[in-house]
């Protein structure tokens, strides 16, 4: 049975979650990673897309983001999970589907579970041991959120912004 069309809102914020295919490695290693911060960088921005919290685990990405009325989150999932699927199988002479089925979308229905959405997958891979403290992973947006650290161009956007209407 097909799936059905998700229900898309804009100005509405979305925590996000796609899997590797029967919960296989989608980052392999650092390389991997930045990859897919250079990809989530770029599709971000041309399908304006507004993000404001990711975490990259080895099997899986969660992010909080919302949708504009000039973008579109499913052409903007399309991209960006095609484009590293195409890295990955090149990189690993791989062939065929790396992410498990659609990606899954929830809406976050007030602010205030906004903020907690994001610690809570930003602490992640302390859930999974990865890690003692949440600042000690790198591929996370709490270093750029919380710190302000950046390594290239700023991928999150300033939730503080928010309210007036205007997210940088």
């Amino acid at each position: 049975m097909p799936n059905g069309p998700r229900l898309l809102l804009e100005n509405v914020c979305y925590h996000i979650i796609t899997r590797g295919n029967q919960r296989q490695l989608v980052f392999k290693d650092l390389k991997d990673y930045q990859e897919y911060l250079d990809r989530l960088r770029k599709y971000k921005k041309k399908y304006d897309f507004l993000l404001y919290g990711y975490c990259l685990m080895p099997n899986h990405v969660h992010m909080v983001g919302e949708i504009t009325p000039a973008s579109n989150l499913s052409a903007f999932m399309r991209a960006l999970l095609r484009s590293y699927t195409a890295y990955f199988n090149r990189k690993y002479k791989k062939e065929g589907h790396l992410w498990q089925g659609r990606f899954k979308s929830k809406i976050i229905i007030k602010d205030r579970y906004l903020f907690d959405c994001i610690n809570y997958i930003e602490a992640n891979p302390i859930k999974a041991n990865m890690v003692n403290n949440i600042h000690e992973y790198k591929w996370s947006s709490y270093s750029e959120r919380v710190l302000g650290e950046t390594g290239k161009e700023r991928i999150v956007n300033d939730l503080t912004m928010r309210d007036e209407g205007t997210v940088s």
